[in-house]
């Protein structure tokens, strides 16, 4: 299948594979799903497969970033394989657009799993979790992975701001906010600058210093997902409506917030007609090197 960007009405670069059809379900991911289900008030009544997200993405004209996250070390949860996400967006590459999640302990294991993900299951970009990971984006013993992500020319998208994972258990779940600052990230865009970097979620707490790190470094991005944008701070719309408007790109966090619900909240949370279409797909076609 081919990607056909100029049908495309959207790309959002920000969905979780949650279901895999190889592995058994996952009974220590429930705890955290029922948290996340209650904060992000989902409505669906079970997760979708990869499939499925394909085919509800398809019905809609729009493409999707997809990725599952690596907690494994930290959280003890299985993850959905980078192989089984990356065979099923290959399949679906009209919509669908393969990302891995590698936690950066694994070392130079991890770093040559990101190699051969790269080679040989057309990965074309790495999603992390500070938080969820336990660890911060500019701790050395990472390096190794990003230099791999580096010299491939790929982004590396980091979770930032407040976790909605934790959210309301006891003790937060385990996860540690700290790990979610951007200016952590601020170090590894100084140190891989051919690199692009997307700063995933309102970053709050830390508005202000993600939107600074996005105006200083040229290949640092914003995705707005996780967040209604009827919620976002006012000073992100700001920011979005003029100096980043080709640094910002539509996300949601699906299946957690779907994109109809954060589309509809979109078109009333002040953002400019001719900054639209850039939030929407424009940013997300020249960061992505789609089209070409």
């Amino acid at each position: 299948m081919t990607m056909n960007v100029e049908e495309l009405v959207a790309i959002d670069v920000h969905v979780h594979a949650e279901v895999s059809t190889r592995d058994p379900v996952d009974e220590e991911k429930k705890a955290f799903e029922d948290a996340a289900k209650k904060y992000f008030k989902e409505e669906a009544d079970k997760k979708p497969t990869i499939q499925e997200t394909a085919d509800y993405y398809r019905k809609r004209k729009m493409a999707c970033v997809i990725f599952t996250v690596d907690g494994e070390r930290a959280r003890g949860q299985k993850r959905i394989s980078n192989e089984e996400v990356a065979e099923m967006a290959n399949a679906n590459s009209d919509v669908m657009i393969p990302f891995a999640s590698i936690d950066p302990a694994k070392g130079r294991l991890g770093a040559r799993e990101a190699r051969r993900l790269i080679r040989d299951y057309n990965v074309k970009g790495f999603k992390f979790h500070p938080q969820f990971q336990e660890f911060f984006p500019n701790d050395r013993s990472a390096y190794p992975l990003y230099e791999v992500i580096a010299e491939a020319k790929l982004p590396a998208l980091f979770h930032t701001g407040h976790s909605g994972m934790g959210t309301g258990m006891p003790g937060g779940g385990g996860i540690r906010l700290k790990y979610g600052n951007p200016m952590y990230v601020d170090d590894v865009a100084v140190d891989f600058p051919d690199m692009p970097i997307i700063l995933a979620h309102p970053s709050w707490p830390w508005q202000d210093e993600a939107l600074s790190i996005c105006l200083h470094k040229p290949q640092v991005y914003i995705d707005l997902s996780g967040w209604s944008p009827k919620y976002f701070p006012p000073q992100l719309v700001h920011y979005a409506n003029t100096q980043l408007k080709r640094k910002m790109l539509f996300g949601s966090d699906f299946p957690l917030i779907t994109p109809d619900r954060w589309l509809a909240d979109f078109e009333k949370a002040g953002f400019r007609d001719e900054v639209k279409p850039l939030i929407m797909k424009e940013n997300a076609v020249r960061l992505l090197g789609l089209g070409k």
